[in-house]
C-alpha cells in the first residue's frame, strides 16, 4: 500500500521516510458499503482522504464517472481551499481511510516538528497546483 502512496502526485519529490510518518501521523476513518464519505456541494472542511483500505465511486452530477481503490486519494483540493465539494464519493465496499488534514499538517509546523516543515507542505500544495 506505502508504494502506491509514495507514487501519488501530491507528494512527488518528498523522502518515503516523511510521506510515511506524515502518514502514521493522519486520522483513520472507517464507512460501510454504501456509505457518503463527501457530498457533492459541501462544504470540504480542509479534508482530503487516502483509501488505506476498500474502494469508492466518484459521482458528479449523479453520474458515476470513476471509480478508486487502495493507495487512491480523493478530495485533495480541499487541502488547498475551502471551496465546496465538486463530486460526491461513496463507498463500494467496507472503507478505511487516511484523513489528511490541513489543519493538522499547519499544527505540525507551528509546534516545530520535525516531522514536516514549512518547505514540505509548500512542496505539497505546488503538486497539487500542478495536477
Amino acid at each position: 500500500m506505502f508504494e502506491r502512496i509514495y507514487s501519488l502526485k501530491i507528494f512527488e519529490g518528498i523522502e518515503k521516510d516523511t510521506i510515511k510518518k506524515i502518514i502514521n501521523e493522519c486520522e483513520v476513518r472507517e464507512y460501510s458499503d454504501g456509505e457518503i464519505i463527501i457530498m457533492e456541494g459541501e462544504n470540504s472542511n480542509g479534508e482530503g482522504y487516502i483509501i488505506k483500505s476498500g474502494n469508492v465511486e466518484i459521482i458528479i452530477g449523479g453520474k458515476r464517472v470513476a471509480e478508486l481503490g487502495t493507495g487512491d486519494i480523493f478530495g485533495e483540493i480541499a487541502l488547498l481551499n475551502e471551496e465546496s465539494r465538486t463530486a460526491t464519493v461513496r463507498a463500494t465496499r467496507d472503507l478505511k481511510v487516511f484523513v489528511l488534514n490541513i489543519d493538522h499538517l499547519m499544527e505540525l509546523i507551528n509546534n516545530g516538528s520535525n516531522l514536516i516543515n514549512k518547505t514540505i507542505l509548500s512542496r505539497i500544495e505546488e503538486n497539487l497546483i500542478r495536477d
